[in-house]
Protein backbone atom coordinates (compact mmCIF):
# COMPACT_ATOMS: atom_id res chain seq x y z
CA UNK A 1 0.00 0.00 0.00
CA UNK A 2 1.80 3.34 -1.01
CA UNK A 3 1.71 5.61 1.48
CA UNK A 4 2.65 8.95 -0.73
CA UNK A 5 -0.65 8.43 -2.57
CA UNK A 6 -2.98 7.93 0.43
CA UNK A 7 -4.71 10.63 2.35
CA UNK A 8 -3.01 12.58 5.31
CA UNK A 9 -4.03 15.42 7.33
CA UNK A 10 -2.41 19.00 7.50
CA UNK A 11 -3.90 21.47 10.15
CA UNK A 12 -7.69 21.58 9.26
CA UNK A 13 -7.20 20.18 5.78
CA UNK A 14 -7.61 16.70 4.54
CA UNK A 15 -5.13 16.22 1.67
CA UNK A 16 -5.85 12.95 -0.98
CA UNK A 17 -1.97 12.35 -1.12
CA UNK A 18 1.30 13.67 0.24
CA UNK A 19 3.07 14.77 -3.11
CA UNK A 20 3.91 18.45 -2.20
CA UNK A 21 5.12 20.85 -4.88
CA UNK A 22 8.16 22.58 -3.02
CA UNK A 23 8.18 26.42 -2.86
CA UNK A 24 10.38 27.20 -5.70
CA UNK A 25 11.97 30.83 -6.55
CA UNK A 26 11.23 31.25 -10.41
CA UNK A 27 10.68 34.83 -10.69
CA UNK A 28 8.11 35.39 -13.06
CA UNK A 29 5.99 38.29 -11.35
CA UNK A 30 5.30 41.24 -13.07
CA UNK A 31 6.06 45.11 -12.21
CA UNK A 32 6.04 46.15 -8.74
CA UNK A 33 6.37 42.49 -7.39
CA UNK A 34 2.95 41.52 -8.26
CA UNK A 35 1.65 38.08 -9.12
CA UNK A 36 0.01 37.73 -12.75
CA UNK A 37 -2.29 35.68 -14.99
CA UNK A 38 1.33 33.82 -16.18
CA UNK A 39 1.97 32.50 -12.12
CA UNK A 40 -1.74 32.03 -11.91
CA UNK A 41 -1.83 29.64 -14.79
CA UNK A 42 1.47 28.00 -13.22
CA UNK A 43 0.23 26.95 -10.17
CA UNK A 44 -3.32 25.81 -11.51
CA UNK A 45 -1.55 23.68 -13.72
CA UNK A 46 0.16 21.44 -10.58
CA UNK A 47 -3.06 22.14 -8.21
CA UNK A 48 -4.59 18.48 -7.86
CA UNK A 49 -7.60 17.51 -5.89
CA UNK A 50 -6.87 17.49 -1.79
CA UNK A 51 -3.17 18.09 -2.84
CA UNK A 52 -0.79 20.41 -1.04
CA UNK A 53 1.39 23.22 -2.72
CA UNK A 54 3.33 26.10 -1.41
CA UNK A 55 4.24 29.10 -2.83
CA UNK A 56 7.73 30.02 -4.05
CA UNK A 57 8.85 33.00 -1.46
CA UNK A 58 6.52 35.78 -1.40
CA UNK A 59 8.75 39.37 0.35
CA UNK A 60 7.50 40.30 3.38
CA UNK A 61 9.00 43.99 3.95
CA UNK A 62 10.22 46.46 1.28
CA UNK A 63 14.29 45.67 2.06
CA UNK A 64 13.51 41.68 2.25
CA UNK A 65 14.34 40.73 -1.61
CA UNK A 66 17.06 39.17 -3.39
CA UNK A 67 15.72 38.05 -6.65
CA UNK A 68 14.56 40.58 -9.74
CA UNK A 69 10.97 38.93 -10.43
CA UNK A 70 10.46 37.58 -7.17
CA UNK A 71 6.87 38.37 -6.11
CA UNK A 72 5.58 40.33 -2.61
CA UNK A 73 3.09 40.45 -0.23
CA UNK A 74 4.47 43.80 1.63
CA UNK A 75 1.91 46.28 -0.60
CA UNK A 76 -1.32 45.80 -0.63
CA UNK A 77 -1.45 46.12 -4.42
CA UNK A 78 0.29 42.77 -4.38
CA UNK A 79 -3.15 41.29 -3.19
CA UNK A 80 -5.27 40.84 -6.02
CA UNK A 81 -2.43 39.05 -8.32
CA UNK A 82 -2.29 36.27 -5.30
CA UNK A 83 -5.91 35.89 -5.21
CA UNK A 84 -5.23 35.36 -9.27
CA UNK A 85 -3.09 32.56 -7.35
CA UNK A 86 -5.36 31.02 -4.75
CA UNK A 87 -8.27 30.89 -6.90
CA UNK A 88 -7.12 29.19 -9.58
CA UNK A 89 -5.79 26.67 -7.11
CA UNK A 90 -8.75 26.23 -5.65
CA UNK A 91 -10.96 26.18 -8.75
CA UNK A 92 -8.49 22.49 -8.90
CA UNK A 93 -9.16 21.12 -5.68
CA UNK A 94 -5.87 22.10 -4.02
CA UNK A 95 -4.56 23.62 -1.17
CA UNK A 96 -1.89 26.57 -1.20
CA UNK A 97 0.32 27.80 1.45
CA UNK A 98 2.37 31.12 1.45
CA UNK A 99 5.99 31.32 1.87
CA UNK A 100 6.82 34.39 3.07
CA UNK A 101 10.79 35.30 3.36
CA UNK A 102 13.38 38.19 3.89
CA UNK A 103 16.65 37.75 1.87
CA UNK A 104 18.65 39.79 4.79
CA UNK A 105 22.31 39.72 3.79
CA UNK A 106 21.72 37.33 0.65
CA UNK A 107 20.63 40.74 -1.86
CA UNK A 108 22.33 43.69 -3.85
CA UNK A 109 21.81 47.54 -3.20
CA UNK A 110 20.13 47.43 -6.42
CA UNK A 111 17.08 45.52 -4.71
CA UNK A 112 17.18 48.19 -1.24
CA UNK A 113 14.76 50.70 -1.17
CA UNK A 114 16.97 53.68 -2.18
CA UNK A 115 20.24 51.71 -3.29
CA UNK A 116 20.50 51.17 1.05
CA UNK A 117 22.78 48.20 2.44
CA UNK A 118 20.68 44.99 2.76
CA UNK A 119 20.74 44.05 6.69
CA UNK A 120 21.64 41.37 8.34
CA UNK A 121 21.99 40.39 11.94
CA UNK A 122 25.67 41.27 11.97
CA UNK A 123 28.19 42.66 9.25
CA UNK A 124 30.11 39.43 8.45
CA UNK A 125 31.46 38.98 4.79
CA UNK A 126 30.25 36.41 2.98
CA UNK A 127 29.99 35.26 -0.61
CA UNK A 128 26.81 34.42 -2.51
CA UNK A 129 24.56 36.21 -5.35
CA UNK A 130 21.63 38.39 -5.91
CA UNK A 131 19.74 38.57 -9.20
CA UNK A 132 19.09 42.18 -10.70
CA UNK A 133 17.94 44.44 -13.67
CA UNK A 134 22.40 43.31 -13.97
CA UNK A 135 22.03 40.11 -13.93
CA UNK A 136 23.21 37.90 -11.15
CA UNK A 137 25.66 40.05 -9.27
CA UNK A 138 27.36 39.56 -6.00
CA UNK A 139 25.64 40.35 -2.74
CA UNK A 140 26.62 44.00 -1.57
CA UNK A 141 27.92 44.31 1.87
CA UNK A 142 25.65 44.25 4.67
CA UNK A 143 24.72 46.15 8.04
CA UNK A 144 23.45 45.32 11.24
CA UNK A 145 20.05 45.27 12.18
CA UNK A 146 19.35 47.50 15.16
CA UNK A 147 16.76 46.15 18.13
CA UNK A 148 13.98 48.75 16.90
CA UNK A 149 14.13 47.45 13.43
CA UNK A 150 14.09 43.99 14.44
CA UNK A 151 10.71 44.87 16.05
CA UNK A 152 9.69 46.49 12.58
CA UNK A 153 10.66 43.15 10.36
CA UNK A 154 8.49 41.22 13.19
CA UNK A 155 5.61 43.80 12.37
CA UNK A 156 6.35 43.73 8.77
CA UNK A 157 5.58 39.28 9.12
CA UNK A 158 1.98 39.79 10.76
CA UNK A 159 1.05 42.22 8.28
CA UNK A 160 2.32 40.52 5.02
CA UNK A 161 0.32 37.25 6.83
CA UNK A 162 -3.36 39.38 7.14
CA UNK A 163 -2.74 40.00 3.49
CA UNK A 164 -1.86 36.89 2.90
CA UNK A 165 -5.12 35.82 4.28
CA UNK A 166 -7.17 38.48 2.31
CA UNK A 167 -5.50 36.82 -0.89
CA UNK A 168 -7.23 33.72 -0.25
CA UNK A 169 -4.12 31.23 1.36
CA UNK A 170 -4.96 28.75 3.11
CA UNK A 171 -2.01 28.78 5.41
CA UNK A 172 1.61 30.74 5.66
CA UNK A 173 4.99 29.03 5.99
CA UNK A 174 7.89 31.07 7.62
CA UNK A 175 11.04 30.42 5.39
CA UNK A 176 13.95 30.01 8.05
CA UNK A 177 16.62 28.16 5.33
CA UNK A 178 18.25 28.52 2.91
CA UNK A 179 20.44 31.20 4.08
CA UNK A 180 18.27 33.85 4.39
CA UNK A 181 17.07 36.17 7.21
CA UNK A 182 15.73 33.90 9.82
CA UNK A 183 18.31 31.20 8.50
CA UNK A 184 20.97 34.33 9.25
CA UNK A 185 19.89 34.40 12.78
CA UNK A 186 20.15 30.96 14.02
CA UNK A 187 23.36 30.12 12.77
CA UNK A 188 26.39 31.53 14.77
CA UNK A 189 28.87 31.93 11.28
CA UNK A 190 26.55 34.61 10.61
CA UNK A 191 25.38 35.96 14.03
CA UNK A 192 28.08 37.89 16.02
CA UNK A 193 25.38 39.57 18.50
CA UNK A 194 25.80 40.01 21.97
CA UNK A 195 22.06 41.48 22.90
CA UNK A 196 19.12 38.79 22.89
CA UNK A 197 18.91 38.23 19.60
CA UNK A 198 22.77 36.35 20.21
CA UNK A 199 24.97 34.26 21.42
CA UNK A 200 22.91 31.08 23.25
CA UNK A 201 20.67 28.96 21.24
CA UNK A 202 17.59 30.52 23.01
CA UNK A 203 18.44 33.90 21.83
CA UNK A 204 19.62 33.41 17.92
CA UNK A 205 16.65 31.50 17.67
CA UNK A 206 14.50 34.54 19.05
CA UNK A 207 13.52 36.09 16.14
CA UNK A 208 12.22 33.03 14.53
CA UNK A 209 10.16 31.81 17.37
CA UNK A 210 8.88 35.64 17.51
CA UNK A 211 7.93 36.07 14.12
CA UNK A 212 6.44 32.71 14.23
CA UNK A 213 4.20 33.76 17.44
CA UNK A 214 3.23 37.12 16.13
CA UNK A 215 1.84 35.40 12.23
CA UNK A 216 -0.16 32.68 14.60
CA UNK A 217 -1.83 35.29 15.96
CA UNK A 218 -2.62 36.43 12.54
CA UNK A 219 -3.65 32.53 11.10
CA UNK A 220 -3.66 30.29 14.63
CA UNK A 221 -0.96 27.87 15.02
CA UNK A 222 -2.60 24.79 12.68
CA UNK A 223 -2.49 27.26 9.62
CA UNK A 224 1.42 28.46 10.22
CA UNK A 225 4.51 26.27 9.32
CA UNK A 226 8.40 26.93 9.59
CA UNK A 227 11.28 25.76 6.89
CA UNK A 228 14.19 24.51 7.60
CA UNK A 229 17.92 23.53 6.36
CA UNK A 230 19.70 21.93 9.26
CA UNK A 231 22.41 20.76 7.05
CA UNK A 232 22.56 23.75 4.54
CA UNK A 233 25.41 25.66 3.73
CA UNK A 234 24.34 27.65 0.78
CA UNK A 235 25.20 31.38 1.43
CA UNK A 236 28.32 30.26 3.18
CA UNK A 237 25.97 29.66 6.58
CA UNK A 238 27.54 27.54 8.94
CA UNK A 239 27.28 26.79 12.85
CA UNK A 240 29.61 25.75 15.61
CA UNK A 241 27.17 23.20 16.89
CA UNK A 242 24.60 22.84 13.94
CA UNK A 243 23.06 19.45 15.29
CA UNK A 244 22.08 21.26 19.18
CA UNK A 245 21.13 24.07 17.30
CA UNK A 246 18.68 22.56 15.11
CA UNK A 247 17.52 20.20 17.50
CA UNK A 248 16.65 23.52 19.79
CA UNK A 249 14.96 25.14 17.19
CA UNK A 250 12.88 21.59 16.39
CA UNK A 251 11.90 21.66 20.28
CA UNK A 252 10.72 24.86 20.66
CA UNK A 253 8.83 25.13 17.51
CA UNK A 254 7.03 21.65 18.39
CA UNK A 255 5.51 23.30 21.37
CA UNK A 256 3.72 25.76 19.06
CA UNK A 257 1.55 22.89 17.34
CA UNK A 258 2.13 24.05 13.60
CA UNK A 259 0.43 22.98 10.68
CA UNK A 260 3.90 21.41 9.82
CA UNK A 261 7.83 21.69 10.24
CA UNK A 262 8.85 21.67 6.35
CA UNK A 263 12.82 19.98 5.88
CA UNK A 264 15.13 20.50 3.32
CA UNK A 265 17.41 17.89 2.86
CA UNK A 266 21.46 18.52 2.07
CA UNK A 267 21.99 18.12 -1.79
CA UNK A 268 24.64 19.89 -3.87
CA UNK A 269 23.39 23.50 -4.73
CA UNK A 270 24.51 24.64 -8.27
CA UNK A 271 24.86 23.18 -11.79
CA UNK A 272 25.34 19.55 -11.14
CA UNK A 273 24.10 17.24 -8.95
CA UNK A 274 24.73 13.39 -8.62
CA UNK A 275 21.05 12.04 -9.68
CA UNK A 276 22.81 8.61 -9.67
CA UNK A 277 22.46 8.39 -5.78
CA UNK A 278 19.29 8.38 -3.54
CA UNK A 279 19.40 10.94 -0.84
CA UNK A 280 20.09 10.69 2.58
CA UNK A 281 17.53 11.85 4.64
CA UNK A 282 19.75 12.79 7.57
CA UNK A 283 17.88 16.23 8.58
CA UNK A 284 14.31 13.91 8.81
CA UNK A 285 15.83 11.35 10.67
CA UNK A 286 17.69 13.83 13.25
CA UNK A 287 14.45 15.96 13.77
CA UNK A 288 11.84 13.07 13.93
CA UNK A 289 13.17 12.64 17.49
CA UNK A 290 12.55 15.81 18.57
CA UNK A 291 9.56 16.88 16.46
CA UNK A 292 6.54 14.61 16.22
CA UNK A 293 4.61 16.41 14.50
CA UNK A 294 3.89 16.55 11.22
CA UNK A 295 7.09 16.77 8.84
CA UNK A 296 7.27 17.94 4.89
CA UNK A 297 10.65 16.30 3.52
CA UNK A 298 12.33 18.19 0.62
CA UNK A 299 15.36 17.52 -1.60
CA UNK A 300 16.13 15.73 -4.61
CA UNK A 301 13.56 13.26 -3.69
CA UNK A 302 12.00 11.02 -6.61
CA UNK A 303 8.95 8.47 -6.03
CA UNK A 304 10.84 5.76 -4.50
CA UNK A 305 12.71 8.01 -1.95
CA UNK A 306 9.66 9.45 -0.94
CA UNK A 307 7.79 6.60 -0.67
CA UNK A 308 10.54 5.06 1.64
CA UNK A 309 11.04 8.29 3.65
CA UNK A 310 7.33 7.73 4.28
CA UNK A 311 7.39 4.13 5.05
CA UNK A 312 10.35 4.81 7.51
CA UNK A 313 7.89 7.44 9.57
CA UNK A 314 10.79 10.33 9.14
CA UNK A 315 8.21 12.25 7.36
CA UNK A 316 4.54 12.66 6.46
CA UNK A 317 4.71 14.55 3.62
CA UNK A 318 7.23 15.10 0.87
CA UNK A 319 7.76 17.89 -1.52
CA UNK A 320 8.78 17.68 -5.30
CA UNK A 321 11.13 20.65 -6.63
CA UNK A 322 12.69 20.10 -9.98
CA UNK A 323 10.16 16.90 -11.37
CA UNK A 324 7.68 19.42 -10.33
CA UNK A 325 8.54 22.26 -12.49
CA UNK A 326 8.69 19.82 -15.60
CA UNK A 327 5.76 18.18 -14.83
CA UNK A 328 2.63 19.77 -14.15
CA UNK A 329 0.96 16.67 -13.22
CA UNK A 330 3.07 15.18 -10.94
CA UNK A 331 1.44 13.00 -8.54
CA UNK A 332 -0.23 11.24 -11.49
CA UNK A 333 2.55 10.13 -12.96
CA UNK A 334 4.59 9.14 -9.76
CA UNK A 335 0.74 7.18 -8.39
CA UNK A 336 0.94 5.57 -11.88
CA UNK A 337 4.57 5.01 -12.60
CA UNK A 338 4.58 7.15 -15.83
CA UNK A 339 7.98 8.63 -17.34
CA UNK A 340 8.65 12.32 -16.36
CA UNK A 341 9.17 14.99 -18.18
CA UNK A 342 13.02 16.16 -18.00
CA UNK A 343 13.70 19.90 -16.65
CA UNK A 344 15.33 22.80 -18.51
CA UNK A 345 17.39 24.24 -16.06
CA UNK A 346 18.08 27.36 -17.68
CA UNK A 347 14.65 28.04 -17.63
CA UNK A 348 14.36 27.91 -14.04
CA UNK A 349 14.75 31.19 -12.74
CA UNK A 350 13.21 34.42 -14.73
CA UNK A 351 11.96 34.57 -18.30
CA UNK A 352 8.30 33.86 -19.97
CA UNK A 353 6.11 30.84 -20.57
CA UNK A 354 8.97 28.66 -22.02
CA UNK A 355 9.98 26.49 -18.93
CA UNK A 356 7.18 27.82 -16.60
CA UNK A 357 3.89 26.50 -18.37
CA UNK A 358 4.65 24.71 -21.53
CA UNK A 359 5.57 21.35 -20.19
CA UNK A 360 3.49 18.75 -21.27
CA UNK A 361 0.90 17.04 -18.82
CA UNK A 362 0.89 13.35 -19.72
CA UNK A 363 -1.77 12.99 -21.65
CA UNK A 364 -5.30 15.32 -21.84
CA UNK A 365 -7.62 13.01 -20.69
CA UNK A 366 -5.51 12.25 -17.74
CA UNK A 367 -7.29 13.49 -14.82
CA UNK A 368 -4.68 15.13 -12.19
CA UNK A 369 -6.28 13.13 -8.94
Amino acid sequence: MSRLHSPVKVGPYELSHRVVLAPLTRMRAEEGARPGPLMAEYYAQRASEGGLLISECAIAARNGNGYLGAPGLYDDIQIPGWRLVTDAVHAKGGRIFLQLYHAGRQSNSQLQPNGAEPVAPSAVPHGGVAYTESGWVPNTPSRALTLPEIADLIESFRTAAIRGKQAGFDGVELHAANGYLFDQFLQDGSNKRTDIYGGSFENRARFLIEATQTVISVWGSDRVAVRLGPSGTWGDMSDSNPEGLFTYVGEELAKLNLAYLHLIEPRVFGNVDDESKDPNPVAAQLMRKHYKGTIVAAGGFKGHTAEAILQAGDADLVAFGRDFIANPDLPVRLRHKLPLNPYDRPTFFGGTEVGYTDYPFYRDDVVVA
